[in-house]
């Protein structure tokens, strides 16, 4: 299986200040140093942004998607994401924009575990996180369908293909401490990231 990377970035500013994928994180942009962790396992990567978004420099050899509408949450981004695949990749993992703590042995394992899936997913006590996922090309027409309808919460598209809802245990040896999932989404957060990847 051939798999390839997305990373959402979404267009909004944060508690932080600034939008996401511009904040820095050492001598790189958060979405810069998460393309680069990405890409020591999965090739090529998309990164959709939000229509009107600017992003940092990334390397030529990333593509660049934009939502269709604004607004609607991943499943619009991962359309624009699954859209801008070349025919050749089978599956993609997708992220957001705001883990620079990810784990690249966490991916490739979550991409070991679909199996026969459509979409291996995180599942942690009952709540899924679908931008820690791998989903295979093959559910576009699905998310396209749940569009049109205005059904944009991911669950109504893992619970119409085959998902293989992923244990944290199955995971804590690839990523004992589930950095991987760790988003940051305030000021604290962000400065425990950089103290942790020995940044400050």
């Amino acid at each position: 299986m051939t798999s390839a990377g997305i990373v959402l970035c979404g267009g909004k500013s944060t508690r932080m200040g600034a939008p996401k994928a511009t904040l820095p994180f050492g001598p790189e942009t958060m979405l810069q140093r998460v393309v680069r962790l990405l890409g020591t396992v999965v090739d090529p990567i998309v990164v959709v942004a939000a229509r009107d978004q600017e992003l940092p420099e990334l390397s030529p050899a990333v593509s660049i998607a934009r939502d269709e509408q604004d607004a609607r949450g991943p499943l619009e981004g991962l359309r624009a994401g699954m859209k801008a695949l070349p025919a050749a990749a089978d599956a993609a993992y997708v992220t957001s924009c705001d883990v620079p703590l990810l784990v690249p042995a966490f991916v490739q394992r979550l991409i070991e575990l679909l199996g026969e899936h459509d979409i291996a997913v995180m599942e942690i006590d009952g709540f899924t996180h679908p931008l820690s996922a791998v989903y295979r090309r093959t559910t576009l027409p699905r998310i396209e369908e749940l569009l049109a309808h205005d059904r944009l919460r991911p669950a109504y598209l893992f619970d119409a293909v085959r998902t293989r809802r992923v244990r944290t245990d199955e995971m804590r040896v690839s990523d004992p401490e589930l950095h991987t999932l760790r988003n940051l989404n305030t000021r604290e957060d962000y400065l425990a990231a950089l103290a942790e990847a020995g940044l400050m």
